[in-house]
């Protein structure tokens, strides 16, 4: 039997334009049930899309602590989570939430 030849999967390769990046970032908003580190790292992969050089220079961060800000592995300040989604065009909104 042949064995089946797999690469990893990566979503910053499917994230090409603003309107894709923001849908991908409301449905982890949405799946993240208060996991500050899930939404960390959902903005990590839409840093990497975009270039996490050019993020970091437009959040006003080092691209070292940009990568570990976003790696998942821990939770952010929300100070920081506030200049990498206006530097990543991005609005944050809230609305009420049905019961």
């Amino acid at each position: 039997m042949a064995k089946t030849k797999t690469t990893r999967y990566d979503v910053a390769e499917h994230l090409r334009t603003p309107e894709e990046m923001a849908a991908y970032f409301e449905a982890c908003l949405e799946e993240a049930n208060g996991d500050a580190a899930f939404i960390a790292k959902a903005l990590g992969d839409i840093a990497r899309a975009k270039g996490m050089t050019q993020v970091a220079q437009d959040a006003g961060l080092s691209r070292e602590s940009l990568y570990k800000a976003l790696s998942g592995e821990r939770s952010p300040s929300f100070d920081t989570i506030l200049k990498v989604v206006n530097a990543l065009g991005l609005k944050l909104h809230a609305e009420a939430r049905s019961c």
